[in-house]
Formats: C-alpha cells, structure tokens, sequence
C-alpha cells in the first residue's frame, strides 16, 4: 500500500522534482507531467499549487537559492571585521561549495538566462546581487585601507565568480596541464593562496600582511 503524502509536504516534493529535472533537461525539455511522476503525484495536484509551468520553474530557482542566501548573510556579517587572509577563504568557499554541492543552482541559472531572458535578469539580479555587491563592498572597503592593491572591485568579484565556476573545466582543455582532482578544501586553499598573492599591496614586501597566510595555506 503506497504511504499517504501529507498535505504540507507536497509543495516541496513538486518543488525538489522540478529543480531536478529542470537542471538538468532544462525548460522546454521539461513537461509537469514529469515533474508529477517524480515528485509521486498527480499533475492536477500538481496544479493546485501551481498555475503554469513557468511558476514551478522561478519556484524551483528560488528554492535552490535558499542555502546560498543563508550563508550569505552569516559570511556579510562575518566580513566586516575580517582581514583578507581570513575573508577570502571564506568567500571563496562559498562559491566553491555553491558549484560542487548545489550543482543545480548554476544549471538553473544557466536555463533561467538560456529560455526566459529579461526575466531571468530580474528574478537572477534578485538572489545574486547581494552576493556580489557584498564581496564588492568588502574589496572597495579594504582597497580605500590599503589592505588590497588599488584594482576595480567588480572586475575582481566577476574573476573571482568565473575562476570558481569555469577554471576546472578551461583547465581540461589546455594542452599539458594537469586537471586537478583536489576536494573542495584544498580547492578552496589554492584559489586563496592565487587571490592574496593577486591582490597583496606590496607582493615584493618582505612586510607583506599576506605571507603568513599565503605560507599557512600552500598546500
């Protein structure tokens, strides 16, 4: 005898159903009925909680982007008592385990930008500027400290975003480099390391602030 569904659990299971299928056989590739069979309910269910596909779909996008939101407002609390040695691990490990834990959510966003457009650019705009303009503030606020070298810091958080989410994959296509099969930690140290020696004022110093944290964190 199939178990009974609770009432209050059927949003999420239509919900989890649909950011699985729509991450991965994107949007016109995905019909409701095979959100029903996945989520194990009917599509007129299915319709009671939703009025088109296109709803389940920004639903989806939205939930995914939940745990990042949660750690985002830890980390932006976080940074404005961190110096750079501490705070970009930090940053970066967000991005990093965005990309390897949360798969779905960038293959959604991909889709989002892919198959609805200017929509896409709003309801993305949403969920990742406070992301990026976070990081921003920080850099500019340890730029104007001299704490970092004087560089564009949206320049900086877009190298950093595309490093994290295409180097492994650029990688694999330059001829007699090495394709890394690190954990996501020693990911994260590395692309550390990379960034405060990036971004260290005076990387000839032999006062440099960075030195004890790039020598801390070579792996």
């Amino acid at each position: 005898m199939t178990p009974l569904i609770r009432t209050s659990e059927v949003p999420g299971r239509i919900t989890h159903a649909a950011v699985a299928l729509f991450s991965r056989q994107g949007y016109r590739g995905t019909t409701t009925q095979d959100i029903a069979r996945l989520a194990d309910v009917s599509e007129v269910t299915v319709y009671r909680y939703y009025k088109t596909k296109e709803d389940i779909f920004w639903s989806a996008l939205a939930s995914s982007f939940k745990t990042v939101k949660l750690r985002l407002d830890s980390l932006d609390s976080a940074l404005k008592h961190q110096t750079p040695d501490r705070a970009l691990p930090q940053i970066l490990g967000l991005l990093v385990d965005t990309i390897v834990y949360s798969p779905e959510l960038p293959r959604l966003v991909a889709v989002a930008y892919l198959e609805h457009g200017g929509k896409a650019e709003k309801v993305c705009h949403e969920f990742l500027a406070p992301l990026f303009n976070a990081i921003v503030n920080y850099l500019q606020s340890n730029i104007d400290a001299g704490r970092i070298r004087k560089l564009n810091p949206a320049k900086i958080t877009a190298a950093i975003a595309l490093m994290v989410a295409a180097q492994p994959e650029i990688s694999m296509l330059i001829e007699g480099y090495e394709h890394s099969r690190s954990s996501s930690r020693e990911t994260i140290e590395r692309y550390s390391t990379f960034w405060l020696g990036v971004l260290d004022p005076a990387p000839h110093s032999a006062t440099s602030v960075f030195v004890p944290a790039l020598e801390a964190q070579v792996v």
